[in-house]
């Protein structure tokens, strides 16, 4: 069987690794990328990047994701991409031929869900692969 290709986003949340934990957990046989999507502007107008805002740099957290992937006995690709984090998400997607994408949700609900929407729904809705939300 050939061995599918997973897509993790990943910021320095606690669903984001929920959901990278999960990936490992129950697709050991498969290659898994972590990416982080950095918003330029937002960065630059004081929003988290998740990295130390130097341009081009791997975030911090990424330390911790590939010791988690070593607990796991596997190795994961990261990768940082530009963009807002829907967008550059679903890109990537598309671009390197990726199986199935799983994420973390924060899982807003109400008026914050409506003003501002979920980078996990947009992706859910736009995505042409499946996508799995863990929580």
């Amino acid at each position: 069987m050939t061995s599918r290709q997973l897509l993790v986003p990943m910021d320095d949340s606690e669903p984001a690794r929920a959901a990278f934990e999960h990936a490992l957990a129950l697709f050991p046989d498969d290659e898994i990328t972590v990416v982080h999507a950095v918003d330029e502007l937002e960065a630059q107008y004081g929003g988290r990047s998740g990295s130390d805002g130097e341009r081009g740099d791997e975030p911090d957290f990424f330390a911790d994701v590939k010791s988690i992937a070593a607990e796991y006995d596997t190795t994961v690709e990261t990768v940082v991409v530009n963009g807002t984090a829907a967008e550059a998400i679903l890109e990537y997607a598309e671009r390197e031929d990726v199986d199935q994408l799983i994420m973390g949700s924060e899982g807003r609900s109400g008026v914050s869900r409506m003003l501002l929407g979920s980078v996990a729904e947009q992706v859910a809705r736009r995505s042409p692969v499946p996508v799995t939300i863990v929580r």
